[in-house]
């Protein structure tokens, strides 16, 4: 069996006397997608900060493969209005040196080139998303972990950001650690699911998971329902900002019509 990238078994964490998480176990081979989802306070982000090496658990091993390079998309990015800081110098900003070309390169490569010299103040939701992964894949990651890649983007961004990230895990054969709190779209695009309460509740294929009475009991039947049912089928594309589009040479054109993101 292949060897895991990252691995992190009966992880235990309070603050204040207060258990955030009690023996959660996960493991990460090169080129699985895996998605924690959980409410609110389910300590989701806590072992996104585990996983990444920032924050030490008070039980528990965190094992990453030696000189593991890892991708990380931050649940939020704060900006300065007044800072004049355009897509270009921000990404520069992470790889000092790089060209102009490799920026060019990663943008195109999450359908964002066109907000190259647009100020990050400007950019929409999904546009400053596919920015932050652009800058991500600029370390040329063998982990890519994305908390809450889709907060503040609009259900069509969202449905063209799974399939971009299935997209990329397929071209560059990295795993992903993704987040959500959102029961929509997750089911399409993720291979295995632990659903997590401060506990590992139930974990395994999206579809067991959402048949597991654990999931049920903490999300309710509708919510399981709208996961768990959910597929789209379309025939066009939308571009970075959320608008249909039809360029039959766009980046991340899904390669077939089937349900759902990759």
């Amino acid at each position: 069996m292949t060897k895991a990238l990252l691995q992190l078994d009966h992880i235990g964490l309070l603050r204040d006397e207060r258990v955030v998480l009690q023996d959660v176990s996960l493991s990460l081979r090169a080129g699985e997608i895996l998605t924690v989802i959980g409410p609110n306070g389910a300590g989701k982000t806590s072992l996104v900060r585990i996983a990444l090496g920032l924050l030490a658990p008070d039980s528990g091993v965190r094992q990453a493969r030696p000189g593991l390079r890892i991708g990380y998309l931050p649940q939020k990015l704060g900006l300065n209005e007044t800072l004049p800081l355009d897509v270009q110098r921000f990404l520069t900003l992470a790889r000092p040196g790089l060209g102009r070309a490799a920026l060019e390169q990663s943008l195109q490569e999450v359908g964002a080139l066109r907000v190259l010299r647009t100020p990050l103040t400007r950019l929409s939701g999904g546009e400053l998303q596919r920015v932050l992964l652009a800058r991500a894949l600029l370390r040329e990651p063998e982990l890519l972990v994305l908390d809450e890649p889709a907060q503040g983007v609009d259900i069509t961004g969202q449905e063209e950001l799974y399939t971009l990230i299935g997209n990329v895990r397929q071209r560059h054969g990295c795993a992903v650690l993704m987040v959500s709190h959102d029961l929509h779209l997750v089911m399409a695009a993720t291979d295995h699911v632990l659903c997590l309460n401060r506990h590992v509740c139930c974990e395994g294929h999206p579809e067991s998971v959402s048949a597991n009475p654990e999931y049920h009991r903490l999300f309710g039947a509708q919510g399981a329902r709208s996961l768990a049912l959910y597929s789209h089928r379309h025939d066009h594309h939308h571009d970075s900002g959320g608008d249909v589009c039809c360029d039959d040479h766009h980046p991340h054109q899904p390669g077939g019509r089937g349900n759902g993101p990759a």
